[in-house]
């Protein structure tokens, strides 16, 4: 009798169009990969290559480390990793003319994006409005947001067969990760190309949290289904990520609301009393035990990640561990438009202030805080904005900056960077800068520091800091520095697939998706909802019993570690998620 082919056999000799479902490290990376190879083997034409498509550049970062792995050398030129964004960025700069955009095209980032439109949302009465300015940077100025890069590139995709036809003969194989959580344009683009190119869908249908995304939701497994009638292969929930340990167990376990009342190999949980909860001491607390027990089986842990829900919770866990004489040296995930615009006045600050009267410089100085002021997206926010703009126009036309305020402490404080002489390091000038800030007598001006702690934070300091280097090599000053600042984000948000996953790093649970650490923490807290009324920060707002969304949630953070994970857990309120669990 013959063996039944196994999943990873099926895959191997698929022709068509494939979904491969299967939770956290069961495998289906691991396959995907093998696949890749097969038909790399095989004998692709030249120039042809496999794409892996995937939607955050920590999962291409993974995706890389794990196809150096499987792909050897000789080979790996033929594999095509890219983010979604990537992808189709790569192909409108070259034929977005099409388009009726203008030759050139330059991407207009978020954070400039929030600052043109005033922070204003979908739900707001100006989205509308918004909408139609999009379309007229795009055609007029050749500005493109990163909402537009999928409907762009569908609509090239639809009106031009060439277009088309070149994607499929470069990629006749694409692989795309993460697939239950498309968004609605990325998934027309997947059934646009699904004629000229084998799709293989990557998926695991209790992994989706980005369902409160527009075009995202749970029909996308069952329109795969559909459009694609694809060959389905099931891994189940193997783990092949954290094996040894109950982690993945006791991540289903919370999915599916089942209490087993005993503990889990591999996970822990450090209970702290809110009234007297100190962070910095806390949190080296837990970092130790999750190192601790790595080292107790034997592993020397690599990486670790203190996960919690909210981007508020994120500015708590980095300003504590950056607290007191020995600081933690980490990484934080955070993509605040304020730090960046705040990071763009720094690197302006770096400029050479000796071509024109000290009062333009100034005066350009408080465009930049208005840009920052209209980010906010709030009431206040355009009011400083409006209050900047103004004492910027008072100053053109030939008011003087004299007495106390923002202006003048901007003034001195401009006029003592341009006197220093800055030592061509780009990391020990960026500090001194910040340092300006800090010491600045205005509160507007000293809270610059703080969002400036964020750039060097999160990792897109190596990026400005080539670039200055290279300008200081140049030129010997930094002129151009707001240049080479724009373009370290645009490399890093657009071009770069590697990511450095080492270290301790804090992100909220959302950003932790595609990553896998070595240890995780992830904190918990009580959240005030009205007169002695608390809900735990594991179940999201406006998510009621039996917690579905919640649940899933909590189980993608549970699932990052690939040897422990410590809840750092609240004493009161009780969580029901976690209620009757012995951990």
């Amino acid at each position: 009798m013959n063996q039944p082919l196994s999943p990873e056999q099926q895959l191997l000799r698929a022709t068509g169009h494939v979904l491969v479902c299967g939770g956290p490290g069961s495998g289906k990376t691991t396959i995907a990969l093998n696949k890749a190879l097969a038909c790399i083997q095989a004998g692709l034409k030249p120039g042809q290559a496999v794409m892996f498509l995937s939607f955050s550049r920590a999962a291409v970062a993974r995706l890389v480390q794990a196809g150096a792995k499987t792909i050897p050398l000789e080979h790996r030129q033929r594999l095509s990793v890219q983010t979604f964004h990537g992808f189709c960025w790569s192909l409108l700069q070259c034929h977005g003319y099409l388009l009726g955009a203008p030759p050139r095209l330059q991407i207009l980032m978020p954070h400039d994006e929030r600052a043109l439109s005033f922070g204003v949302t979908p739900d707001d009465d100006g989205w509308p409005a918004w909408m139609q300015e999009r379309e007229r940077l795009f055609l007029e100025d050749g500005n493109i947001v990163f909402d537009l890069f999928a409907p762009k590139l569908l609509r090239l995709i639809r009106e031009s067969g060439h277009v088309k036809r070149l994607i499929a003969q470069k990629f006749p194989i694409i692989i795309v990760d993460e697939a239950q959580d498309t968004g609605q344009d990325a998934w027309e683009i997947i059934c646009a190309l699904k004629d000229a190119s084998q799709v293989i869908c990557l998926a695991d249908p209790d992994q989706q949290i980005f369902d409160h995304l527009p075009g995202v939701g749970p029909e996308r497994i069952e329109a795969i289904r559909q459009e694609l009638k694809p060959l389905e292969l099931d891994l189940g929930q193997q783990n092949n990520r954290s094996p040894g340990t109950e982690i993945a167990v006791f991540g289903n376990d919370i999915l599916n609301g089942r209490v087993r009342g005993a503990a889990y190999d591999g996970v822990s949980r450090f209970i702290y009393d809110p009234r007297k909860f100190d962070p910095s001491l806390t949190l080296r607390r837990c970092l130790a035990i999750v190192y601790r027990k790595c080292r107790a089986r034997g592993v020397r842990p690599e990486s670790c990640a203190i996960l919690a829900p909210t981007g508020r919770d994120i500015a708590v866990i980095t300003a504590a561990l950056s607290d007191g004489a020995r600081p933690v040296p980490h990484k934080v995930v955070f993509d605040e438009a304020e730090a960046l615009l705040a990071s763009r006045l720094a690197a302006y600050m770096l400029e050479p202030k000796t071509f024109k009267p000290m009062t333009q410089y100034v005066v350009e100085a408080l465009e930049f805080l208005a840009n920052i002021g209209r980010a906010a997206g709030t009431v206040g926010g355009r009011k400083n904005a409006e209050t900047y703009r103004r004492w910027a126009t008072d100053i053109t036309n030939g008011k003087k900056i004299t007495g106390k305020g923002l202006p003048a402490s901007l003034f001195a404080m401009m006029t003592g960077l341009a006197n220093l002489r800055f030592c061509g390091d780009p990391r020990i000038d960026w500090v001194t800068v910040k340092d300006a800030f800090r010491n600045s007598d205005d509160k507007r001006l000293s809270d610059i520091a703080s969002q400036l702690d964020y750039l060097v934070a999160f990792g897109r300091g190596r990026f400005l800091a080539a670039n200055l280097s290279e300008l200081w090599t140049t030129t010997s000053s930094y002129d151009g520095a707001v240049r080479a600042f724009d373009a370290a984000l645009t490399q890093d948000s657009i071009l770069e697939s590697s990511e450095d996953l080492g270290g301790v790093h804090v992100m909220t649970i959302h950003r932790a998706k595609g990553k896998q650490f070595d240890g995780v923490i992830v904190w918990r807290k009580g959240v005030p909802t009205g007169a002695n009324q608390w809900r735990s920060s594991f179940v999201w707002r406006d998510d009621a019993h039996p917690y579905i969304r919640s649940r899933k949630i909590l189980r993608v953070a549970i699932t990052r570690a690939r040897k422990q994970v410590l809840i750092l857990d609240t004493a009161f309120p009780v969580c029901p998620l976690l209620a009757g669990h012995a951990l």
